[in-house]
């Protein structure tokens, strides 16, 4: 299964995560498939090691699908989660306190962001047992 973090806007205004993946179900071919998702754009982007970011919200709902690079995400109550290659951020906290990240090896954080259409729901499970999938 794919590990998606999901990162919203509480009712306190601030960031908060919760760990999961992305739902696949079986298909045609015998392998493993998501649902269709309407995308409005795709974009790549690369920051050299040693990056880092301070806070700030994401500026559209997106999906951030990591190609290389470790991150260590944090929010402002101090909660943090990592980010390596191949995990997706399901990125929906456009207003608010935001979050920041840090780029945690030598690898440049090279990553795709796809911003989904207006409403499109994205298949994610969170995990019931936080922790398992970090």
């Amino acid at each position: 299964m794919t590990r998606c973090v999901r990162l919203w806007t509480g009712e306190d205004q601030n960031s908060h995560f919760e760990e999961g993946l992305i739902h696949l179900e079986p298909s045609a071919r015998g392998d493993l498939l998501s649902g269709r998702m309407a995308t409005a754009t795709i974009s790549f982007q690369e920051t050299a090691s040693g990056g880092a970011f301070t806070w700030h919200t994401a500026p559209v709902r997106q999906l951030v699908i990591t190609l290389s690079g470790t991150l260590d995400f944090k929010t402002r109550h101090g909660e943090h989660f990592l980010i390596r290659p191949g995990d997706i951020l399901f990125a929906e906290d456009t207003v608010g306190s935001g979050h920041s990240w840090s780029l945690t090896n030598a690898e440049p954080w090279r990553r795709a962001y796809v911003v989904l259409g207006p409403g499109v729901p994205v298949p994610f499970l969170a995990n019931k047992s936080p922790g398992l999938l970090s």
